[in-house]
């Protein structure tokens, strides 16, 4: 099979297994680059070709990367060619570092936000709020929102799983005047014949009208159609992804936090200072949508609590500037 054709299946078992088009882009791509090495090692056996090119990416790239090249060849032979590996026997893996994730304590998160336009400020809102990850909330249709409940629905999130979490009741009224503002494009598109929306897991075939209807209109819909890169169908969309990313750059540089805050900072925020707040591990862990509460507990370590009665030996030396000394100490 020529690498062109193979990579028209890969794509074609993705949507029949309906994965999502981000994971079907990064499949198809390391695909792609796993071709072009078979076809440079010649007659080496199979399981050989693979630890050689997962070896090769070990020194340039993280272990999820590397990871990630090894799940897309393990689908390519099981899903695609229908002839699963074999034992890879030991093989060079990149090292997996302990790296604590980026998080913004309350009064920073306040200082970004205070600089948003009110748009993006309300998604970056909401995903603070409730703990979102970026795909989740450009997902988001009128329906999944609970204003009366203050709930949110995750449908199809990460391992295709949904699941509820939080709605902050501080933006019920905000969201409320949101609607109104997402009404009128909705009406617009039905006033003037419009495609109907993307539905997802074959529910076009199942509501053929589904996507004309208001509570599967998009939370967040971009302001123009776009052309859908799988059917060819102009209509229209959610804002692109990078929509907030770079609503949050911006923000930053403008209150200078000395921090790189991407989407996904507003996640490990809402765990870190859930966890500070004296929520259990087991709540965030449910609110968060992760399968172990081990993924949860890296959170724990983000605000160690011993560490606000600790008092650094810094603050006991006599020194200009020092607040407490050796003195002090002593008639305390």
């Amino acid at each position: 099979m020529k690498l062109d054709e193979m990579l028209e299946q890969v794509r074609m078992v993705c949507r029949i297994r309906r994965l999502s088009r981000h994971t079907e882009v990064t499949y198809a791509g390391w695909i792609a680059r796993f071709g072009a090495h078979v076809k440079a090692c010649g007659h080496q056996p199979r399981e050989e070709r693979v630890r050689t090119f997962l070896e090769k990416l070990a020194p340039r790239c993280s272990a999820s990367t590397q990871n990630q090249a090894l799940n897309a060849i393990v689908f390519l032979y099981r899903d695609v060619v229908r002839e699963p590996l074999g034992d890879l026997g030991k093989w060079a893996r990149a090292k997996r570092p302990k790296r604590l994730p980026t998080w913004l304590s309350p009064q920073e998160m306040q200082r970004l936000l205070a600089v948003m336009p009110a748009g993006t400020r309300l998604m970056a809102e909401l995903a603070y709020g409730s703990g979102l990850r970026v795909a989740e909330l450009l997902a988001l249709r009128v329906k999944d929102i609970d204003l009366e409940a203050c709930l949110v629905t995750v449908r199809g999130g990460k391992g295709d799983k949904d699941r509820v979490t939080v709605l902050p009741r501080s933006l019920v009224h905000r969201l409320h005047a949101h609607f109104e503002r997402v009404r009128v494009v909705y009406d617009r598109d039905r006033a003037a014949g419009a495609n109907a929306i993307f539905l997802p897991d074959g529910l076009e075939r199942k509501f053929t009208n589904g996507g004309r209807e208001w509570p599967w209109f998009w939370l967040w819909p971009a302001m123009n159609e776009s052309t859908d890169p799988r059917t060819g169908i102009v209509r229209r969309h959610h804002v692109h992804e990078d929509t907030l990313g770079k609503a949050l750059k911006l923000a930053t540089r403008k209150v200078g936090l000395h921090k790189r805050v991407t989407a996904h900072t507003l996640r490990h925020s809402f765990a870190t200072n859930l966890l500070a707040g004296g929520a259990s591990i087991t709540q965030v862990q449910e609110l968060l949508g992760h399968n172990s509460v081990e993924t949860t507990q890296v959170y724990l370590h983000c605000v160690p609590r011993f560490a606000e009665s600790i008092t650094s030996p810094l603050d006991v030396l006599p020194l200009p500037g020092n607040v407490v000394s050796f003195e002090s100490r002593r008639a305390a």
